[in-house]
């Protein structure tokens, strides 16, 4: 069994804030193997992303990377990193010693819903899978959630669990996207789904990013855990074993014919 914080933090403009709020969800899951926090971690969205944005020796991964090394546990967690004009939107994988596992730069950008991530932030251009608290660990960031040739490449990877972070946008059925999509993504690929996102703030920001529901998905697609919209951090128990009796029961991913190299 593997313990899991989902860490569904408000996030402030000022990252020495959302540094706080990170160590003081981490203080409140001692127990947790690892701990999700969401997207943009580092400071709200907006203009400022570009002034604020840090390199991963900055104060805000290496203060992420204390706390994990204090509390002995793995984290997961969205920065901005800079870019040559852009930045990029970042997710980093810190071992429970504090060390820098991976960092996956978001390959979809966000140019939805009047949106325009893309005039900001630089795409990546590759899946990422990590080793962290025994599991294989694929990475996702919020818009990717839209593409399951994503999550498909992350499983042929090897991956174990999806860490989904996300800032999601608010709107007319913007919450049933988010719940369907996280629900999807472990069902078609039988595959754990650990998704957070920002919890709303309104005291802080009218952006409209952030609705909440952070969850825990099983391989069968039944959500486990569901925070809801307010702020909160919960533990959820991943029972890897539980992933070879979906696939025997529903063996989907050796069933596939098409993009399958059968020679």
């Amino acid at each position: 069994m593997t313990t899991i914080a989902l860490c569904q933090i408000p996030v402030s403009p000022d990252p020495a804030v959302n540094l706080k709020r990170a160590q003081e969800a981490l203080g409140r899951v001692p127990e947790a193997d690892l701990a999700i926090f969401p997207e943009a971690a580092l400071t709200r969205y907006g203009r400022r992303i570009t002034d604020l944005a840090e390199p991963l020796d900055g104060p805000f991964v290496t203060g992420l990377a204390s706390y994990a090394r204090e509390y002995g546990t793995a984290v997961i967690a969205g920065t901005f990193t800079p870019g040559e004009g852009r930045v990029h939107n970042t997710c980093v994988a810190l071992d429970s010693d504090g060390s820098l596992q991976a960092a996956y730069q978001k390959i979809h950008l966000f140019d939805s819903f009047g949106a325009r991530e893309s005039e900001l932030v630089a795409p990546g251009a590759s899946p990422v899978v990590v080793e962290l608290a025994g599991l294989r660990v694929g990475l996702v960031t919020c818009y990717d959630i839209r593409f399951p040739e994503l999550t498909r490449a992350l499983v042929d990877q090897g991956a174990e669990l999806f860490a989904v972070i996300a800032a999601w946008g608010s709107g007319p059925l913007k919450e049933d996207h988010w719940v369907t999509l996280v629900r999807a993504r472990a069902l078609e690929n039988t595959t754990w789904t650990a998704a957070v996102g920002q919890a709303p703030n309104p005291a802080e920001s009218t952006d409209g990013f952030g609705v909440g529901r952070s969850m825990l998905v099983d391989p069968l697609g039944v959500v486990r855990t569901d925070l809801g919209t307010g702020p909160g951090v919960q533990t959820v128990r991943l029972d890897p074993e539980f992933t070879a009796t979906a696939r025997a029961t529903l063996p989907c991913l050796e069933h596939r014919v098409l993009g399958v190299n059968r020679s």
